[in-house]
């Protein structure tokens, strides 16, 4: 798994993930008076794109892009910035899930990276997704779109005020079993 001449005291475990949000988004309570029938505007539009977003929980750091499409070309843009972001001399394993596009094609020509691909049909062993529910209901819900950008401006400031939270990132990205005894 890890390349030739990494040690494990030299390696960072992230998870990476993406979602797709899209006009007509989600709708969750609101506070209204008792007794009282709040009515929200639902969008019958069909625009939507992608948030890729990826973590490492011990340097409570994030990743995040709004792409228009989920493919091996998409994917390759966030191992970019991921690639980009690990320190020298540091090496980042990235855990994801089994989408097309998370293949190794995706992470070629980066050597301080490599992919580890999750078994099939369990979203519960990676903690980005528990960052797209807070996202949905907090920021992104019970909201009307202009258009596609207006819906990526608030895809990316989502994001932005989500992982600015001072250990959010440790608190929901930590797993006991996603540690590299030395």
């Amino acid at each position: 798994m890890l390349p030739e001449g990494v040690e494990r005291t030299q390696v960072d475990i992230g998870f990476q993930d993406e979602m797709r949000v899209g006009q007509q988004g989600t709708l969750t309570r609101l506070w209204a008076p008792r007794g009282t029938r709040p009515r929200v505007v639902r969008q019958q539009q069909y625009a939507y794109t992608y948030v890729f977003g990826a973590m490492c929980p011990a340097r409570d750091e994030a990743v995040g892009l709004v792409l228009p499409v989920a493919n091996t070309e998409a994917m390759a843009l966030p191992l970019q910035a991921i690639s980009e972001r690990v320190a020298e001399g540091r090496h980042a394993v990235v855990v994801v899930d089994g989408a097309g596009w998370h293949g190794e094609r995706a992470a070629e020509g980066r050597n301080n990276l490599s992919l580890l691909k999750l078994p099939p049909a369990s979203p519960e062993l990676n903690p980005v997704e528990l960052l797209w529910q807070p996202l949905r209901q907090r920021d992104l819900a019970n909201r009307c779109f202009k258009d596609n950008e207006d819906l990526v401006q608030a895809c990316c400031e989502a994001w932005n005020a989500f992982t600015a939270l001072p250990g959010t990132l440790q608190r929901l990205g930590t797993r006991s079993w996603a540690t590299l005894e030395p």
